[in-house]
């Protein structure tokens, strides 16, 4: 992980950037994903206390970014104090992610067993075919090609069954899928 020690208004001493380094470092111990952190150290005046010493932490990592502020009567309590709020952070993002992980983790596994239930109930119980749910009887009087082309159109249906007038045997005439006409010759 990349620490960058930045002070304002403040002399930064050898034993500071040490420790402030070492307890930033540790926010890397939760995630690998812990690219680079800014930690900034300024001063600055409260009305009531005097001065004050205040320590900015940014943590960015792969998908977020974290950020915390401290105020303290030193720097060295305000790192702890930063370093804790952060940690806290991590471990929330951390745990989200888990979770997440382990709530796709259930879905697919639920997923899978559903597909497999439904492999299961298709092998044991297939489609069944369709029913007969009429049926017609008709009479077919002989007549030519033309005169049964002529009746299916009349009638509007995609067949007609007629008995030929020449030769005597039962033909289909049907729609083709291309518009055409086709013929069925029964013998």
């Amino acid at each position: 992980m990349n620490i960058v020690l930045t002070a304002k208004n403040v002399t930064l001493n050898e034993h500071l950037r040490q420790y402030a380094t070492k307890k930033i470092e540790r926010l890397a111990r939760f995630f690998d994903h812990v690219q680079e952190a800014k930690v900034v150290l300024r001063t600055s005046r409260d009305r009531n206390q005097g001065r004050e010493s205040l320590v900015e932490v940014t943590v960015y990592g792969d998908g977020f970014v974290l950020r915390g502020e401290e105020a303290a009567p030193d720097f060295f309590a305000a790192v702890d104090l930063v370093s804790e709020k952060l940690e806290r952070q991590i471990q929330k993002v951390r745990d989200r992610w888990i979770h997440k992980r382990r709530l796709d983790e259930a879905r697919r596994r639920r997923q899978e067993e559903v597909e497999a239930e439904e492999a299961r109930r298709a092998e044991e119980f297939p489609e069944p075919l369709p029913q007969i749910v009429r049926r017609k009887q008709l009479t077919t009087k002989p007549m030519t090609e033309e005169e049964a082309t002529v009746q299916m159109e009349l009638l509007g249906h995609s067949f007609f069954v007629y008995r030929d007038a020449d030769t005597g045997h039962v033909r289909v005439l049907y729609r083709r899928r291309d518009g055409q006409l086709g013929l069925l010759e029964v013998e």
